[in-house]
């Protein structure tokens, strides 16, 4: 099984890294840590090593859990929720799970763009972890 789990420039949630190690445990699968930044030249140099850093202290925790698990650095000049939409599809991903965050009234209704976009246009099934 393929768990694709979206990775922002900052650290996860600690019950979202937990729900994805139970799930890859479970169905005996690999965690594919996934970032995606838009890419040109609004991307700079060290906002993506930024972005590798903090992929590789995630993969860290996944080690520490002996579950396998790989980074996923995309730089392909489409929007987060577009590029892992396209990249679950591409790795015939078997499920990806993604944090939420409620920041308003109407936030808690649509999660957000990123997330709303994701779990409407994904092909597979998407686990939300708030």
């Amino acid at each position: 099984m393929k768990i694709l789990v979206g990775c922002k420039l900052k650290v996860l949630e600690n019950d979202l890294m937990k729900i994805a190690v139970q799930h890859a445990k479970a169905f005996d699968g690999t965690i594919m840590l996934v970032t995606s930044m838009v890419g040109g030249e609004k991307t700079e140099q060290e906002k993506l090593i930024e972005a590798e850093k903090n992929l590789e202290s995630i993969k860290k925790f996944f080690d520490d859990h002996e579950v396998n698990n790989e980074t996923h650095l995309l730089v392909r000049g489409q929007e987060a929720a577009e590029d892992i939409v396209s990249f679950a599809k591409e790795k015939q991903v078997d499920e990806i799970v993604i944090g939420v965050k409620n920041k308003s009234k109407v936030g808690k209704l649509i999660f957000g763009s990123t997330a709303q976009y994701i779990i409407l246009n994904a092909q597979c099934p998407v686990v939300c972890v708030k």
